[in-house]
C-alpha cells in the first residue's frame, strides 16, 4: 500500500505480505502463528540466520521466500515486518522499513538509545505508517479498568507516586539461554541474544522491566521521566539480573522501579507485577499476578469484579491491533513508538546511573 491508502484507511485489494526478522524461539511461538490465523496476512518474507533452522521456519508456515539476511527481507517490499530479533539491530531495522513505507511491529525493548526510538517515532509519523510494540499487556481488559480508575474526574487526581515490583523466571534465559517455553516446538534462542550487552543492550532491564514501564505509560500517557538514580546485580552474570531505580518526572512525580530475575520453577512459573499509582485524591492498584485492580480515595473503597476476559492474556492481540491499524479498521494504538521512546529513556538512564553511581538525566531525543 501506498502512504496516501494508508492514511486514508483503505483496504488493499490483496492479502498484507507479513516479513519476519529475526524468527527465533518467540516469534515462532508468538508472532508468526499470531498472524496467520488472519485471512489478509501472507507469508511473504522470513529470515533467520540459521540457514537450517530458516528452511525449517519457511517450510512450516509456508513463507514465500526466506533469506539470511535481513535487508533481503526489506528489499521484497512486505506491507508489515515484525522485528523480533537483538536489539541491537532494532533501530536500523525500523528505520529501513518505515523508509521503504513498511508498516512495523516491533519487539521489546524497543531500541537501546532513547534518540533512536524518537527518530523512529518521528519517521513513523512524517510517513504515516504504523509502528506497534509488543506489549501485550497493554492489549489486555485488566489494564484498561485500571485507567478508567486513574484519570478522569472521578479519578485519583494528580499522580504525586508510581511503584512497580516485578519478578519473572528468566534468570535461566539471562545466565545459560534457557527458553522458559518449555517443550514448546521452537528453536532454542541463541544465548548472546539475551546474555552478550553488545546485543542486548542489558538484562533484566531490557528483557523484562520494559514489560512493567510499558504498562506504566499506557496507565500515564502523559509521565516522562527526568532523572533516574539505580542499581544493578548481575550476581556472577554478563547482564543485570536484579534490578533498583528511583526516578524523578517531570511533572515533580517520583517513582520506585524494582526487577528480580528468578529461576525456572519459582511460585509455578508465574510472572509476578504490582503497580500502585498514588495521586493527589487516593490509589489504584494493579496486580497483574493476582489479579486485581482497586481504588482507595479517603475511605472510599472501589474492587473491580474482573472477567474471564479481562483477564486473559493473548498475543493474538498484538498481531491483531497492527493489522486491524493498518486496514483502517481502528485508530487506537496501545503502544506506540512514542510510549516506547519514553521506556527506553528510563531504562537507558537506569544502565548509566549504575555504571556512574550517580543520578543521571535523561537523555532526550
Amino acid at each position: 500500500m501506498t502512504d496516501a491508502e494508508t492514511s486514508a484507511g483503505l483496504v488493499p485489494d490483496r492479502r498484507l505480505r507479513l516479513g519476519v526478522i529475526g524468527a527465533g524461539a518467540w516469534a515462532t511461538f508468538a508472532h508468526i502463528p499470531g498472524f496467520l490465523p488472519r485471512a489478509e496476512i501472507e507469508p511473504w518474507i522470513v529470515n533467520r540466520r540459521d540457514p537450517e533452522a530458516l528452511a525449517a521456519i519457511r517450510a512450516r508456515f509456508g513463507f514465500v521466500h526466506a533469506t539470511t539476511d535481513w535487508r533481503e527481507v526489506i528489499e521484497h517490499r512486505p506491507d508489515i515486518v515484525a522485528l523480533t530479533g537483538p536489539v541491537a539491530l532494532r533501530a536500523a531495522q525500523a528505520r529501513a522499513a518505515l523508509e521503504a513505507g513498511i508498516h512495523v511491529l516491533a519487539e521489546k525493548p524497543f531500541t537501546i538509545d532513547p534518540a533512536d526510538a524518537w527518530a523512529i517515532d518521528r519517521l513513523a509519523r512524517d510517513r504515516g505508517l504504523h509502528v506497534v510494540l509488543c506489549y501485550a499487556w497493554n492489549e489486555m481488559g485488566i489494564v484498561e479498568q485500571a485507567r478508567r480508575l486513574i484519570g478522569g474526574p472521578d479519578g485519583i487526581g494528580e499522580v504525586e507516586h508510581v511503584a512497580v515490583e516485578m519478578a519473572t523466571i528468566v534468570r535461566d534465559l539471562l545466565t545459560e539461554g534457557t527458553t522458559y517455553l518449555g517443550d514448546a516446538d521452537v528453536p532454542q534462542p541463541r544465548g548472546e541474544t539475551w546474555s552478550d550487552p553488545a546485543l542486548s543492550g542489558g538484562g533484566y532491564g531490557q528483557g523484562q522491566l520494559t514489560h512493567a514501564l510499558g504498562l506504566v505509560m499506557r496507565l500515564l500517557p502523559e509521565l516522562r521521566a527526568s532523572d533516574v538514580a539505580a542499581f544493578t546485580s548481575a550476581a556472577g552474570a554478563r547482564v543485570d539480573l536484579h534490578d533498583a531505580i528511583a526516578v524523578r518526572f517531570e511533572d515533580g512525580a517520583i517513582g520506585s522501579i524494582g526487577g528480580a530475575s528468578l529461576p525456572l520453577g519459582t511460585f509455578g512459573n508465574a510472572h509476578q507485577l504490582q503497580i500502585r499509582i498514588t495521586g493527589r485524591r487516593g490509589q489504584v492498584v494493579l496486580d497483574m499476578a493476582a489479579p486485581r485492580v482497586a481504588r482507595s480515595m479517603g475511605g472510599d473503597d472501589l474492587e473491580i469484579a474482573l472477567s474471564d476476559e479481562d483477564v486473559r492474556w493473548s498475543f493474538d492481540r498484538v498481531t491483531n491491533r497492527i493489522v486491524d491499524l493498518v486496514l483502517g479498521h481502528t485508530t487506537d494504538n496501545p503502544s506506540p513508538a512514542g510510549l516506547g521512546a519514553r521506556v527506553v529513556e528510563i531504562l537507558d538512564g537506569m544502565y548509566r546511573s549504575a555504571a556512574s553511581g550517580r543520578i543521571e538525566s535523561v537523555s532526550r531525543g
